[in-house]
């Protein structure tokens, strides 16, 4: 399952993780995914929301 917003479609950002003596190799900051039941087009579902979307009023939860 891709680490992805389904309401933003943010994803995982990618850069270099560099020790002291400046080695480099990849490394991944992933999005803080969380399972969510919300109201998709009037209808409860599961979806996977960033937290920047549920702290921003994006999703509407269902109760």
């Amino acid at each position: 399952m891709a680490k992805v917003c389904e309401v933003c479609g943010r994803g995982p950002v990618f850069g270099h993780r560099i020790s002291h003596a400046h080695n480099v190799t990849n490394r991944r900051w992933n999005v803080n995914l969380q399972s969510v039941r919300a109201l998709v087009k009037g209808a409860a579902r599961r979806i996977r929301v960033c937290t920047s979307c549920l702290k921003n009023g994006k999703v509407q939860k269902a109760a």
